[in-house]
């Protein structure tokens, strides 16, 4: 069946030029074909904050490059943006890109008051596991982190 719209590889393929110019990269993109019109949503991510005069200028930029393929339909929602703060660290450019910025932590058992402002996260690398990044102030390696979000 023919839905008119290009498939993801596609997508990632036609506009991975586009958007490396801009100093990012298509982090993913997802076709929803269940909404009409349909709906393209395209997650860039780089090493700086993806502001937001930077998405408009991406999404001017992917409109036309979609807008000139040949199997797209005439009427879609586009969506650019970012994949946001609570993201989960998949790969090593994850933690890369958050490296400097702060991150709220959920510890496994009580965190006494004089560690609880560790600061930001460190270079991934700097410990064995990249699970478990190193924060800067860190006392204690034997707490367990259940969950951050930068």
């Amino acid at each position: 069946m023919n839905t008119g719209l290009p498939s993801q590889i596609q997508v990632i393929e036609l506009l991975g030029g586009e958007v490396a110019r801009a100093g990012y990269e298509v982090e993913d993109v997802i076709i929803h074909t269940w909404s009409q019109p349909f709906w393209i949503t395209v997650l860039a991510d780089g090493d700086t904050v993806l502001a937001r005069d930077i998405i408009a200028t991406l999404s001017h930029s992917v409109s036309a490059l979609l807008d000139g393929l040949d199997n797209i339909v005439d009427r879609y929602f586009l969506e650019v943006s970012s994949l946001g703060m609570g993201r989960p660290f998949t790969s090593e450019k994850h933690f890369r890109r958050a490296r400097g910025r702060k991150v709220e932590l959920a510890a496994v058992g009580r965190i006494p008051a004089d560690r609880s402002n560790w600061g930001d996260v460190r270079r991934h690398g700097d410990v064995g596991d990249p699970r478990r990044p190193r924060l800067c102030g860190m006392r204690d390696p034997a707490i367990e982190i259940m969950k951050a979000i930068v």
